[in-house]
């Protein structure tokens, strides 16, 4: 699976802004987010849509991100795993 594209990113635009209010994260790069000076979330791409890759423990793990329900599940569990 690749990092996403810019027209990717584009796709995601409400979500990066959403993202990007949210304290504690800080965007490095458009669509990669640290935490602390931690990578915390970035973005991929396949054929089967967008997902996004969430340190949510000690390791990462994958969300679907393609549609509009997925994208706030991702944003509640970043909101949550930020104020933790």
């Amino acid at each position: 699976m690749k990092h996403v594209s810019p027209a990717g990113l584009d796709e995601l635009d409400e979500l990066l802004r959403a993202l990007r209010g949210i304290d504690g994260l800080e965007e490095k790069k458009r669509g990669v987010f640290y935490r602390r000076s931690r990578a915390f979330l970035h973005f991929h791409e396949d054929d089967s849509g967008l997902y996004a890759d969430v340190r949510v423990d000690a390791e990462f793990d994958r969300f679907r991100v393609t549609t509009k329900a997925e994208r706030t599940r991702l944003l509640s569990l970043v909101r949550r795993t930020t104020r933790a």
